[in-house]
């Protein structure tokens, strides 16, 4: 199938396809990485002992259920199939990394140098991701 059949079909420019694709893969290692390693993600980021995961576990599964909805959008797409857009993934992006961007320069969290520098990777990162899907347009269907 050509280029251009694939982004009639699909309503989206290949780029905002691989954005799709990068938002996705991030998001389902971050959700699968909390909820099935909340007690080894705690001491990576050396954060304080809890009695139960119960937050971290719900986490994982709602950032992991983004990245399938993700998944769905960028494989349904060109079978007229929806998942969660590229739109919807930009406002994930900018508030859940901007509020832990806050956090961090707020410097209220007792945290390990290993801890704020993963954690500053994850916000960067993800703001990144949502700036780049701006700059790329990726919201809008053509």
């Amino acid at each position: 199938m050509e280029r251009s059949e694939t982004r009639a079909r699909s309503g989206m420019k290949s780029g905002h396809r691989l954005l799709l694709a990068v938002d996705a893969v991030v998001n389902l290692v971050l959700g699968l990485t909390l909820l099935l390693f909340p007690a080894g993600t705690q001491r990576l980021l050396g954060l304080p002992s809890t009695n139960t995961f119960f937050y971290a576990t719900i986490l994982g599964g709602v950032i992991l259920g983004i990245g399938a909805a993700l998944c769905l959008e960028w494989w349904g797409a060109p079978r007229a199939v929806r998942g969660l857009g590229l739109g919807g993934a930009i406002a994930i992006n900018l508030c859940g990394g901007g509020v832990l961007l806050l956090w961090l320069a707020s410097d209220c969290l007792a945290l390990p140098l290993r801890g704020r520098v993963v954690l500053w990777i994850v916000a960067l990162g993800v703001l990144g991701i949502g700036v780049a899907e701006i700059a790329a347009g990726a919201w809008r269907y053509d």
